[in-house]
C-alpha cells in the first residue's frame, strides 16, 4: 500500500500524534487463532500507522488484539440483528458470520474480511459490498466511490488509544 499520501495529524481530543501500532507478534497470534492471512496491506497498515481513523476521519481499521477481543460479541449483534438480505447474492449471513470484522467507518459501515476479500456491511441499506481484495482497494472505495458517502480525497491519519476503542465497540 502506499501510505506515502497519509498525513499524521494531531489527536482531538489529546492534540498527541503518539501512534499505537500493532507488532509482527499480534500478527501472526491473530492470524494464528483466526486461521486466516491477512494481506500485506493490513499489515502494513496496523504496523505503521495503527489504532486510528483515517481518510478525512472516515475510516477506522482495528488492531489484531481488537478484533479478537470483539469479535465473539460482534458476531452474536449480527446474528440478533441481521437485515443485509438485500446483500445475500454478494455474501449470504452464514458467510458473514465466518468473517471477521477489521474496522469501520464514521457513519458505523462495518468493515469485514473473508476469503482474502474485504466486504461492507452498509449501515443505511440492506447491501453487503465487495470493496476490494486489499486494504488500499477497499479504503480507495470507500473514500471514492460515492456510494456510502460523498467522495472526498483528504487521506490524513488521527491516532487513538485502542483501549478507548475497545471499551467504546
Amino acid at each position: 500500500m502506499n501510505f506515502d499520501n497519509y498525513k499524521v495529524i494531531p489527536n482531538y481530543q489529546t492534540n498527541k500524534t503518539d501512534l499505537f501500532t500493532a507488532d509482527e507478534e499480534d500478527i501472526l497470534a491473530c492470524e494464528k487463532i483466526l486461521n486466516l492471512t491477512f494481506d500485506e496491506d493490513y499489515k502494513e497498515y496496523v504496523l505503521q500507522y495503527g489504532s486510528g481513523i483515517m481518510g478525512g476521519t472516515y475510516v477506522r481499521m482495528f488492531l489484531p488484539e481488537t478484533i479478537m477481543l470483539t469479535l465473539d460479541e460482534w458476531r452474536k449483534r449480527i446474528t440478533e440483528y441481521w437485515f443485509w438480505d438485500e446483500g445475500k447474492e454478494v455474501l449470504t449471513k452464514d458467510e458473514v458470520l465466518k468473517s471477521i470484522r477489521i474496522g469501520d467507518t464514521f457513519d458505523g459501515d462495518e468493515i469485514i474480511f473473508l476469503n482474502n476479500q474485504y466486504y461492507i456491511l452498509a449501515r443505511y441499506s440492506e447491501m453487503i459490498y465487495k470493496a476490494g481484495n486489499t486494504l488500499e482497494e477497499t479504503i480507495t472505495w470507500l473514500c471514492s466511490s460515492g456510494i456510502l458517502t460523498e467522495a472526498f480525497s483528504e487521506r490524513e491519519f488521527e491516532p487513538f488509544d485502542p483501549e478507548e476503542l475497545i471499551n467504546k465497540l
